[in-house]
């Protein structure tokens, strides 16, 4: 887990990481399942894990040093916050966004992540031709997401990699256990 010595600089990653490659960052990590796997299956890349939770932090820190992983850091903080004012620009080749709060109550949907003020948001920290990939249970929410990109000319649909699809999170496989089908896109950088 990163300590970040300021919530008002933007991070060093040559700091964070021993080796220069390219960055992918989770937003809300959860219980880092996805985050770990796929580091330890994607060793020429970097990931840092974005999360509130300082337990679900914790269990990033403890998987990834069990099976010896140089690649992953987490981050204890909101994560527009952390798009906005501490990911350097264009550093991110995808941002990864697995079944965040869908807020389902309709006067609460203002603290969704994938709002229409996002898609900005993550064409400043993603280097060109960069990737957010979208994962839901919510049929609302994963309508509000594919609005919300539908609505800009600076991303286009894409498919999610097959690679990504095999690996799940631990929500996702509650989820699908009881039936829930997943909820699945992709948007690129234009």
């Amino acid at each position: 887990m990163v300590e970040l010595r300021s919530i008002l600089e933007l991070i060093d990653l040559g700091e964070l990481f021993a080796k220069p490659q390219p960055l992918e960052v989770e937003l809300g990590c959860g219980d880092a399942s996805f985050l770990v796997e796929y580091a330890r299956q994607n060793p020429e890349r970097n990931f840092i894990g974005v999360e509130r939770l300082l337990g679900r932090l914790q269990k990033l820190d403890k998987k990834g040093r069990r099976i010896g992983l140089e690649n992953t850091r987490g981050v204890r903080i909101e994560s527009a916050y952390f798009l906005q004012y501490l990911l350097p620009p264009q550093t991110a080749t995808a941002l990864h966004i697995y079944f965040p709060d869908p807020w389902p109550k309709k006067k609460h949907r203002r603290h969704r992540l994938i709002n229409e003020a996002f898609p900005a948001l993550a064409r400043t920290v993603l280097a060109p031709g960069g990737t957010v990939f979208l994962r839901t249970d919510d049929v609302d929410y994963f309508q509000q997401m594919t609005e919300v990109f539908a609505g800009v000319n600076f991303f286009g649909k894409t498919e999610t990699l097959p690679a990504l699809v095999e690996i799940t999170t631990d929500f996702e496989g509650e989820f699908n256990a009881r039936g829930i089908p997943t909820l699945r896109a992709a948007y690129q950088l234009l």
